[in-house]
């Protein structure tokens, strides 16, 4: 496990760079933290480091957003509105999450049982007004 300590959000392009560093080539990851504790805003700055030039945007209403990146397709989720497991199925899930590009998951509590056996969780405690504590940890199956 790594724990990072940030004050601002300016620290975010720093934290993406260590997460892909610890990461060591996964490209699946989960994001955990309470309502605006920062998710979407972080998965932003990690998209950045991918080399995604596109606008990222939370998926909130259409649950995946895809991006292009210098490495192939980035697959964002917000599961947060989903009602049951089966909407996960009902997009294809298992085309995103088993693709082998990366999956970026955000309320992955919606969809437990379909995670992969390998992935890099994210761990995000609001600590301060700006001030946030990462901790990222590999969960390997």
């Amino acid at each position: 496990m790594k724990s990072i300590p940030i004050n601002s959000t300016a620290e975010l392009n720093h934290v993406a760079q260590e997460l892909l560093a610890f990461a060591e080539g996964h490209k699946f990851f989960i994001f955990e933290g309470d309502m605006a504790a920062g998710k979407t805003t972080f998965i932003k700055s990690l998209c950045e480091a991918i080399g995604v030039e596109d606008v990222v945007s939370s998926p909130t209403f259409s649950i995946v957003n895809e991006y292009e990146s210098t490495t192939g397709p980035v697959y964002h989720f917000d599961f947060y509105r989903l009602k049951n497991v089966q909407e996960a199925y009902d997009i294809g899930y298992e085309e995103y999450f088993y693709s082998g590009n990366y999956c970026l998951v955000e309320w992955p509590s919606k969809v437990e049982e379909l995670l992969p056996e390998e992935y890099i969780k994210i761990e995000i405690t609001v600590t301060g007004n700006e001030q946030r504590l990462f901790q990222f940890t590999k969960i390997e199956g």
